[in-house]
């Protein structure tokens, strides 16, 4: 042998003797500080047999996926004379393992030593270098995974989106012959997540015999350390709030409750305002109507409980909000206020009836925009209103997807104090003061029982609203949350460009005028 073909041996073993020096100087990467004790407390379970379950929760973008890639080339570098087996299982084949699969390739293919030891890819989902293997799977409920085996490491990636019942029946058991090393990677969502699950039992263990399996670098730590990630997380605050659900967990590692009230009430209280509800517009000021559309009285059934009637139904609600500019050049936020102005409601109010109301309130108020539930009997009163103010008129359509979207929006818009309604007092001891409050107490009613849960699975989607048949503890009346789904509405705006220009809504061609009823 050569003297530099023994010294190249000597430097590639040097490099396998500590994951950090082959990280830095095989693949040019220096790890973080947070990242490092990741490193070795994997590695050393894995090398020592220990067969702990740790647990890495990293905030969003902060190089967890990174970090994975570069033990995986490691483990399977350094156990490559071996029959080593490692298992890692994703929320989703697509996109999730099909982007650790070739995040894997980059690293392998740019490691000076596993380059050398030329891997191979085999059957589109196993990489292996010399003898040692890493198979992907996908962890979804409807996955065929019965059957691999994680002899020596088994990750599970986004952990907080693999169902505990999948985990327990398919995944787990994959490790159960060797007692292999488990790896639990994600970002804090509820506290019942796998991920939550296993943080505790973690914890639990740490405590029997002091070996630390429990990692979690939140978006301060990752700040100290990359400047620019702190300048980043500081903007997306600024934009949804510090207390948003999003921010909470996605950014400061905290969980959320999986099922309880949506509007507690330090969020209520960002969502007072001074200003006083109008009864007609005042010059040089912006509008937008935002309306639910609710059902149309039916006849009564011929037993005489009524089908639908008045009261069992919730009602087409207008909230007229004003659209406040003012911090528009304010970088952090650049988006509007939105102040509630004016609200209506229509029970059991017929299409044609609630048109004419809408159409005659849009010539007084001249909104530059009209944001209008389009599902179902709405499509209609949505599609007359574009035809009578075109160019004006954003219809919505309420999906499951779409709601969620919708929900995440109006947290954003109330944690960063821009949406108010009006004040509470304001001529309240004239009929249309007393009109206003009577809108605002039902408002308040729908915020305070209005429930959100979680659903599992990667898509962040929950359900929210006023649970079917909740009904006010004092009075006893039923109680819908027509008047919040109306005010929810105003997160779509911030999706419009928002200038100074004046009103565009004009009188229009009544597309129900040549239409007989």
């Amino acid at each position: 042998m050569t003297q530099p073909d023994a010294d190249l041996i000597t430097a590639y073993r040097t490099l396998l003797l500590d994951p950090l020096l082959f990280c830095q100087h095989g693949s040019g990467l220096k790890l973080r500080r947070y990242q490092e004790r990741v490193a070795h407390a994997v590695v050393h379970s894995v090398v020592q047999g220990l067969g702990l379950s740790i647990v890495v929760m990293f905030c969003r973008q902060s190089g967890k996926n990174e970090l994975q890639a570069q033990l995986e080339t490691y483990l399977l570098t350094l156990l490559s004379p071996l029959n080593a087996e490692i298992v890692k299982v994703s929320p989703t084949w697509k996109p999730q393992s099909l982007n650790a699969m070739r995040r894997l390739e980059r690293v392998l293919s740019g490691n000076v030593m596993s380059s050398q030891l030329k891997w191979e890819k085999e059957q589109g989902y196993i990489f292996r270098v010399g003898k040692a293997r890493i198979t992907f799977l996908s962890g979804s409920p409807t996955a065929n995974i019965v059957g691999a085996t994680a002899g020596t490491l088994l990750e599970c990636d986004e952990a907080q989106d693999v169902s505990i019942e999948k985990w327990d029946k398919d995944i787990n058991p994959m490790a159960a012959s060797t007692n292999a090393t488990r790896v639990f990677w994600g970002t804090a969502w509820t506290s019942q997540t796998l991920l939550a699950r296993e943080l505790r039992a973690a914890l639990e263990a740490e405590k029997a015999d002091n070996i630390q399996r429990v990692f979690i670098a939140d978006a301060d730590r990752v700040g100290r350390e990359v400047p620019a990630y702190k300048r980043f997380v500081q903007a997306e605050t600024a934009k949804l709030g510090r207390n948003h659900p999003f921010v909470r967990t996605q950014f400061y590692c905290e969980e959320i409750d999986s099922q309880g009230g949506m509007f507690p009430p330090e969020r209520q209280a960002l969502m007072k305002g001074d200003h006083p509800p109008l009864a007609a517009p005042q010059d040089g000021h912006t509008y937008a109507f935002l309306v639910d559309v609710g059902g149309e009285d039916k006849p009564p059934s011929p037993d005489g409980r009524g089908d639908g009637g008045e009261g069992e139904h919730d009602s087409t609600a207008l909230t007229i909000v004003e659209i406040d500019l003012s911090l528009l050049n304010d970088p952090a936020i650049a988006a509007p206020r939105y102040l509630v102005r004016h609200r209506r409601a229509w029970t059991g109010a017929a299409q044609t009836a609630l048109y004419s109301e809408l159409r005659a309130l849009a010539e007084l108020w001249q909104p530059r925009r009209v944001v209008v539930d389009s599902t179902g009997i709405g499509a209609g009163l949505a599609s007359f209103l574009d035809k009578a103010f075109p160019g004006q008129v954003i219809p919505f359509t309420f999906t499951l997807a779409s709601k969620t979207a919708l929900g995440w929006g109006f947290l954003a818009v109330i944690e960063t104090g821009r949406f108010k309604d009006h004040a509470s007092n304001a001529g309240a001891m004239h009929l249309e003061g007393a009109l206003h409050l009577d809108h605002q107490r039902t408002f308040q009613q729908q915020l305070e029982l209005c429930q959100l849960e979680t659903l599992p699975g990667p898509g962040r989607m929950i359900r929210w609203g006023v649970p079917d048949g909740a009904r006010h503890p004092i009075t006893g009346e039923l109680v819908h949350d027509d008047l919040l789904i109306s005010a929810a509405l105003s997160s779509l705006l911030d999706r419009e460009e928002w200038g100074t220009a004046e009103s565009a809504v004009v009188a229009a061609y009544d597309p129900l005028a040549d239409l007989t009823f």
